[in-house]
């Protein structure tokens, strides 16, 4: 992509609105523009991160064998009536009627719908187990929108539901998905901590949330900072194995690692004094083990092997992907602009032409953008015919992790400038060897990408 052909509504000053760094940066960086209170439109760049997220994500699920579906967004009010949460779930839930006076709301989550599809078409404990998942966009009228799309009313997200013969099974669902979430917030460069959570409206005897440490969390956490020093790395795990996903989730939640509403005092006075921790976390995610609260209601049953019907066990598992965007930028940032990992980033590489018109610079950079476009990467090139100071703050903001500089005074002698967005450092080296680099650089990435759609 040209950035001369690119719609990327940059702005120069800090908009006055934006209270967090995500918001400021994503409202300065041209990536959303607010089309109502906590609701906003996906602009090319912050739409491309968003599909990026949502990729990944699909890839963990898939590679967990959880199967992609799609359901709407407007639900008929009667499931929810039958699972008795229409009245239950507060003013959050926006209601709607439709020209025939019908009651209908626009989904906050979708246990009712997901549960009234799997017992129209499952019958038999030998379909199971079964878990369907989908990245649909959800809606919850926030009293107090902010925070950009922190915490929005219109939001995306990728919530997915199990469906098991036994608590035992429905219990390995919800260790799969401990797994799932771990290796999908690492591909983003992220360490999400499952902490012990409350249930809330969605209820639960089991549930964690996935929070990232970040000064503007919305929540407060308590933590033994052991736990920071966790991560899972490329282990290859099979998911089918009880034992092994077990182990991980012991790993990973057998050290404390509370949110406010669980927090218990005495149990955190145990830990280590030097390893307490105390700070506030941004929830990307949770998931949930919750028997039989909506089977049993809405008649999800099948028939056992031992002839007899009973109700499945259930659980539902969400992941924020638009809040995901946030949280990510929150965590890779500095006083420039935002620094993407190279998991999530929009485009691989920036190029810079350093004198635009000039045909030595044109025809180089014309190659570079040849070259790795060539080898399945998305450069973006900056052939806009402005001061050089103007291009590097404009890369520098929108956050690109490579930059790729070319200018006549290198060019004279092969060489071309590349450098981190991250770190700073900047090297010399030939074209050949800079697409060379950009290739190692991500092979890692292509590397842990799984199975799409």
């Amino acid at each position: 992509m040209r950035l001369s052909r690119y719609f990327l509504p940059v702005l120069k000053e800090d908009p006055k609105e934006a209270q967090i760094v995500s918001h400021r940066l994503m409202l300065r960086a041209g990536m959303i523009k607010q089309q109502a209170a906590g609701i906003y439109s996906w602009l090319p760049m912050g739409f491309k991160v968003l599909r990026r997220i949502e990729q990944i994500v699909h890839e963990e699920q898939i590679r967990a064998g959880h199967v992609p579906m799609l359901m709407p967004t407007l639900q008929s009010a009667d499931l929810w009536r039958e699972s008795g949460r229409y009245d239950d779930y507060g003013e959050e839930m926006l209601r709607i009627k439709d020209r025939q006076k019908r009651d209908l709301l626009y989904g906050p989550t979708n246990e009712e719908m997901i549960t009234d599809i799997f017992r129209s078409h499952v019958n038999s404990y030998k379909d199971l187990p079964l878990t369907l998942y989908h990245v649909q966009w959800k809606f919850r009228d926030e009293i107090r929108p902010r925070f950009g799309v922190m915490r929005g009313r219109e939001f995306l997200m990728k919530d997915g539901y199990n469906f098991d013969l036994t608590k035992e099974d429905a219990l390995h669902a919800y260790n799969r998905h401990l797994v799932s979430y771990l290796r999908t917030y690492e591909r983003m460069g992220l360490q999400a901590i499952p902490m012990r959570a409350d249930g809330g409206p969605i209820g639960g005897d089991y549930t964690h949330e996935f929070l990232v440490l970040a000064e503007t969390g919305e929540s407060e956490v308590f933590y033994d900072s052991e736990i920071t020093e966790l991560t899972f790395g490329d282990r290859q795990i099979d998911y089918d194995d009880h034992a092994e996903c077990q182990a991980v989730l012991e790993e990973f939640t057998s050290r404390y690692a509370r949110t406010d509403e669980t927090h218990d005092e005495a149990i955190f006075a145990e830990v280590p004094e030097n390893r307490r921790r105390t700070a506030r976390g941004i929830e990307v995610g949770q998931i949930f083990y919750f028997g039989t609260k909506y089977s049993e209601p809405m008649g999800a049953t099948v028939v056992g092997p031992d002839g007899a019907r009973v109700p499945v066990h259930m659980g539902s598992h969400g992941i924020g992907v638009s809040r995901l965007l946030g949280a990510i930028i929150e965590a890779n940032h500095d006083d420039r602009g935002i620094i993407w990992p190279e998991g999530v980033t929009p485009f691989h590489v920036g190029i810079v032409n350093l004198k635009q018109g000039d045909a030595s610079t044109d025809s180089a950079c014309d190659a570079l953008y040849a070259e790795l476009t060539a080898k399945g990467f998305e450069p973006l090139y900056d052939d806009r015919n402005d001061r050089a100071g103007a291009k590097f703050a404009s890369m520098d903001l929108i956050g690109l992790p490579w930059r790729i500089t070319v200018g006549p005074r290198g060019l004279a002698n092969n060489k071309v400038e590349l450098t981190s967005r991250r770190t700073g450092e900047s090297e010399e080296m030939s074209p050949q060897e800079a697409v060379a680099r950009i290739e190692q650089i991500y092979q890692p990435v292509r590397d842990r990408a799984g199975p799409g759609l």
